[in-house]
C-alpha cells in the first residue's frame, strides 16, 4: 500500500475525472502510474549501451582505435531509434 499527497488543485481535477468515468481515485492513479512507467522504458545504464563495442581487441579490427567515435554514436543513434 502507497499513500500519496496531492496538491489540493489536482485532487479536485482527479476527482472530476474519476467520476465523469466512473472509476475510483485508485484505478485513475494505478493507471497513470502505469502509463507513465510503460512510457519511460527500462533504464538503460552506459555499460548496457556499449556492452559489444567492449572486449573487440582480439576482433582483428585494426582500426577500431581510431573509428571508435564514430561507430560508438552509429550504435546509440541505433538504439534510439528502435
Amino acid at each position: 500500500m502507497v499513500t500519496v499527497r496531492l496538491p489540493e488543485e489536482l485532487e479536485r481535477e482527479m476527482d472530476r475525472y474519476a467520476t465523469a468515468r466512473r472509476a475510483t481515485k485508485t484505478e485513475v492513479i494505478s493507471l497513470a502510474l502505469k502509463d507513465y512507467l510503460d512510457r519511460q522504458g527500462t533504464p538503460t545504464d552506459p555499460y548496457d549501451l556499449g556492452a559489444d563495442l567492449f572486449g573487440r581487441a582480439s576482433s582483428g579490427d585494426r582500426d577500431g582505435s581510431i573509428t571508435y567515435k564514430r561507430r560508438f554514436r552509429e550504435k546509440l543513434r541505433e538504439r534510439r531509434a528502435r
